[in-house]
Formats: C-alpha cells, sequence, structure tokens
C-alpha cells in the first residue's frame, strides 16, 4: 500500500528527515517548503496525502487544508505540531483531517503506521468506487478478466481479433470466463455502441431454439399470438454469443450455417430475408473435434466457427490468479451485503490456493459470497467449506505446486531464523528485500491490517 505524499515543512532538516523516512518506506514524495508552493503543487498534481506543520510561513497548514479540501480529487491530511497548537490541530481534525502528531517526532514508525492506514484506507475506497463502475458496466477490469500468467497470451490474442470481423470460436470448461472473454471482445471493437446479446444453447429446449435465435411470426405455431424478434436482430450492429454451441442439435446447425454463410435468414414461420448483420462469437465446454468425429457437430459448421479459437485455462492451471479474484469477490460481496471487510486471513488464502477447483471461477465466485456472509472482520478460514480445509495428499500436487510450497517453506524457515528479520532472510536466500517482500505478500505471510 504505497502512496504519493506531498511534505510541507518550513524546517529544512525536517523535511529532509520526513523525505528520507517516506521514500525509505516506498512512498512517491514531494516535498514545499510553506504553503504557497504546497498549493501550486496540489493544483497542478494528484497526491494521496499531505504531511503537514500547522504553522508555516504566509499560508499555514491549515488555510492550505481549508482550501483544497472540497476539491473532490483532495487529498488527506496528517498535521504535525508543536505540544502547544494541539487546539489547532484538534480543529483540524473536527474539520475533517485525519489526525495530528506533535513535534519533535520520536518515533517516525508512528508516522509510518500512520500513514500506511491512511493510504490504504484510500486504495480501499478506489477499489469500491471502481467496483461500483464495474458492476453498472457489467464487465469487470480486464487485469481480472485476464489474471494470471496463463491468460497472459489469451490477453493478446482477444486484442489482436476485437476489431477485425472473425468468427471467434472460445473453449473452456464450465466457469472459465467465456462469456466476460466474448463481452472483452465486443467492448473492444468497433461495434461496441451496438448490443451485445448471448444465448446460451443448452438452456433452450429444442422446439424453441430456432425461434429464440431468429424470431418468428405471427401464427407460426401453437402460442405464437405476434410475431417477435430473434436474437440475431436484437444483435443487429452488434455481437451475438451462441454459449455452449455444442448442445444444437443438428437440423438447426444447418440453418446456422447458411446464416454465416450468406449472412441473412427468416424467422420461423416467415418469408422475408433479415440482413444478419452481426459479429457471431461461439463458445463451448465441448471437443467439438471429436463431437465432429462422432456426427454430434457438422464439420463444415465447425470450420466456419473455428476461424480464431481461443482456449481459457481451467482455475487449476491459473492458481496465482486466486488472490487477485479472490480480493475482487470479497470486495463486490461486502459491497452488495454493506459490509466493509478488512481482508482474508493467511491460512483462508493458502487453503483457496491449494484448492484444485473443479467448478473454476464460478465457484470461487460462490465459495467467496457464502465466505463474505459468514465473516466479519476479515474473511476467515472457518468460513470455507470443509473440502477446502483439507491439504491435498502430496501426489496430488503438480510439479508447479510442489515448487512452490518447497519454496514457500524455505521463505518460512529463513525468517524464522533470523527472527524476522528480512533483510538478514532476504541475504541469505540470495535475493532483494523486494523479492523477498513480494514473495511474503503473495505466499499470504503478510496480512492486510
Amino acid at each position: 500500500m504505497k502512496g504519493t505524499i506531498l511534505v510541507v515543512e518550513d524546517d529544512a532538516t525536517f523535511r529532509a528527515f520526513l523525505e528520507t523516512v517516506l521514500q525509505d518506506d516506498g512512498h512517491q514524495v514531494q516535498s514545499a517548503a510553506d504553503g504557497e508552493k504546497a498549493l501550486r503543487l496540489l493544483r497542478q498534481g494528484s497526491y494521496d496525502l499531505v504531511v503537514s506543520d500547522l504553522k508555516l510561513p504566509g499560508k499555514s497548514g491549515l488555510d492550505l487544508f481549508r482550501e483544497t479540501r472540497n476539491d473532490p480529487a483532495a487529498p488527506q491530511f496528517i498535521f504535525l505540531t508543536a505540544y502547544g497548537k494541539v487546539g489547532e490541530a484538534v480543529a483540524a481534525i473536527k474539520e475533517g483531517a485525519v489526525d495530528f502528531l506533535t513535534k519533535p517526532l520520536q518515533d517516525p514508525e508512528v508516522l509510518l503506521r500512520l500513514v500506511r492506514h491512511v493510504i490504504q484506507e484510500q486504495l480501499r475506497e478506489r477499489d469500491y468506487l471502481s467496483l461500483k463502475q464495474c458492476e453498472a458496466a457489467g464487465l469487470p477490469p480486464e487485469e481480472l478478466i485476464f489474471a494470471g500468467q496463463a491468460m497472459a497470451p489469451v490477453r493478446k490474442l482477444v486484442h489482436d481479433v476485437a476489431d477485425t470481423t472473425a468468427n471467434v470460436l472460445i473453449f473452456g470448461e464450465s466457469g472459465t470466463g467465456k462469456e466476460l472473454v466474448a463481452r472483452t471482445i465486443h467492448q473492444l471493437s468497433s461495434r461496441r455502441d451496438a448490443g451485445f446479446v448471448a444465448l446460451n444453447c443448452a438452456a433452450i429446449p429444442e422446439t424453441l431454439l430456432e425461434s429464440e435465435l431468429f424470431g418468428h411470426e405471427k401464427g407460426a405455431f401453437t402460442g405464437a399470438m405476434q410475431a417477435r424478434q430473434g436474437k440475431f436482430e436484437l444483435a443487429r450492429g452488434g455481437t451475438i454469443l451462441l454459449d455452449e454451441i455444442g448442445e444444437m442439435p443438428l437440423a438447426l446447425q444447418a440453418k446456422l450455417l447458411r446464416v454465416i454463410q450468406e449472412r441473412v435468414f427468416e424467422r420461423v414461420g416467415g418469408t422475408k430475408e433479415i440482413k444478419a448483420d452481426v459479429r457471431l462469437i461461439a463458445a463451448t465446454n465441448r471437443n467439438l473435434r471429436e463431437e465432429v468425429a462422432e456426427r454430434r457437430f457438422r464439420e463444415d459448421l465447425y470450420y466456419r466457427l473455428n476461424v480464431f479459437p481461443l482456449q481459457l485455462p481451467p482455475l487449476r492451471e491459473r492458481i496465482d490468479a486466486v488472490p487477485v479474484l479472490t480480493r475482487y469477490f470479497m470486495q463486490r460481496f461486502s459491497l452488495q451485503s454493506g459490509k466493509t471487510l478488512k481482508g482474508i486471513e493467511a491460512d483462508a488464502l493458502a487453503a483457496l490456493e491449494r484448492y484444485r477447483w473443479p467448478g473454476n471461477i464460478r465457484e470461487l465466485q460462490n465459495v467467496m459470497e457464502r465466505a463474505v456472509i459468514l465473516s466479519r472482520d476479515k474473511v476467515v478460514k472457518t468460513a470455507l467449506p470443509e473440502e477446502m480445509l483439507r491439504k491435498p495428499e502430496p501426489d496430488a500436487l503438480d510439479g508447479r505446486e510442489r515448487l512452490k510450497s518447497a519454496e514457500k517453506e524455505i521463505i518460512a524457515e529463513a525468517i524464522r531464523k533470523h527472527g524476522g528479520n528480512r533483510r538478514l532472510a532476504a541475504e541469505e536466500l540470495g535475493v532483494s528485500r523486494r523479492t523477498l517482500q513480494y514473495k511474503l505478500k503473495d505466499y499470504g505471510f503478510l496480512e492486510e491490517s
């Protein structure tokens, strides 16, 4: 949780001291010797936090705070003050400042703890705002959709194909995010301003599927009391996703093939040709090559759909995405339930990373919804299903997981050996402190406060 901080202090020695302390903690720091210069910097740039002396030459720290606090992008303020000016600092807090510390600053760690807390709360608030925007748009950020190293090649292919007219066929197990990838292709395409229409071919009875796709005229069949548009008409100018395309009956496959080839169709019971101005994306959890060999899927349709194939890996092959997705779902369901959870317990996250996820991301989403309901301050291990708390036998781990488990134990032993001193542990392991810090966070040794 690192931020951009403006230090405002007229004492050059103390100002340099504050800059050094904050920079060593990883923050980006700029400084000003008086309120006027600080105000110019605040108007020119973006800051997460201002650490300011109350008493400054000319414009005071309190004046600076009052002049900027109504700006929607205004940073938070922490004031530094001599003991005799505590009353002014308390007044500033009543007006909205975060806190104050008295000078001289005996223990820099007190300031760092306060700064980290403020930055973390700000970033958490930004996460919630971003999440609200995602919920409104119906599509998470790409960093979530393509989380995990195994999805990096998929993301590149999506960007390559998005603004073309090529048909796309997305392969992947149930719950791997095929519809989200299809929606991303649509949003990146020139058709983004038109509709995105999805149809699950497995969810519609065979007798009604043709009408769902192409619509029907009044009286076309019993119960057709009026004419109705199908998905191809509703998606005009946009994109249509045919999910679970492998479940489409053979007779209807032939009609879909004609639409792809001739770009026209008729409603059920109609004779008028309607132009099919749509981008076609299909998705399946089946092996369509095997379906073709077994004559359950038309070979000519397969090749028409499979112009640009995308294979989505299952979640068990992108375990490095679990922490990112877990926090996203935690925030999402916390927002929906009105809770404010601070994070996830290290043991709980470790259990989620060990699990094999047969239901993929959809299963993780369901697990996190339940866990948020059962948790109070943070997501805890006891809120997870029992099967996730059992450690798998060593033979059940693949090579990557065994390597990760071994590395985690080596790091833990080095930390224990040096009494928690990360610098000495990093030296023994032959890595930089930054690399060790990343590994500690990645393996769940560092909990969010």
